[in-house]
C-alpha cells in the first residue's frame, strides 16, 4: 500500500506525524473534510502535474484553492498541464486521490502554494484515497522540502 510508503519515509526522515487511515473516502477535497470534520480549506491538495521539459512536479494548494493561471505560467513558463490517471500512478507512485508531498521519486519538486498559510494546520493525503496526516504549516515545509 502506499500509506506504507510514506510510513516508512516518516520513520527515514524522522517525522513523526501520525498518518490518519479512515474508513471513508478522503479521495476529495470535499470527502477529505467530511471525514476529518474539517473545512475543505484545510485539506492539502497535492496536484501532479507536467511541466514543458517533461518534468513532474507536485503542487500543493489549500483545497479552496484554485490554480491562477498567469501566476503558473509566470513562474514555470508554461501552461499547467495535470498528469492523466495513469500518468500519475506511474510518476509519483501514488493513486490519484492519493497523491501526496511524501514518498517521491526523488526527480519529483514539491511546491507550497501560498494558499497554505490561512491555516495554521493542513491534511494532505498520505498515499491512498483513505489517509490524510496533520501538519502544521512549518512542519510541512520541512518535511517535503518544498
Amino acid at each position: 500500500m502506499s500509506w506504507e510508503r510514506v510510513k516508512q519515509y516518516f520513520n527515514e526522515h524522522n517525522i513523526p506525524n501520525e498518518i490518519i487511515l479512515l474508513q471513508e473516502s478522503s479521495a476529495t477535497v470535499e470527502l477529505a473534510a467530511k471525514a476529518l470534520g474539517r473545512e475543505p480549506g484545510e485539506i492539502a491538495k497535492s496536484l501532479a502535474l507536467r511541466l514543458k521539459d517533461g518534468k513532474t512536479i507536485i503542487l500543493v494548494v489549500c483545497g479552496t484553492a484554485r490554480i491562477d493561471n498567469r501566476k503558473y505560467k509566470d513562474t514555470f513558463q508554461c501552461k499547467a498541464q495535470m498528469l492523466s490517471f495513469e500518468d500519475t500512478l506511474a510518476a509519483t507512485g501514488h493513486p490519484v486521490g492519493g497523491v501526496c508531498p511524501f514518498a517521491l521519486p526523488d526527480e519529483i519538486e514539491v511546491y507550497l502554494d501560498e494558499s497554505l498559510k490561512r491555516y495554521s494546520a493542513v491534511y494532505p493525503a498520505a498515499g491512498t484515497g483513505n489517509s490524510a496526516v496533520r501538519f502544521s504549516i512549518p512542519e510541512l515545509e520541512n518535511a517535503t522540502k518544498g
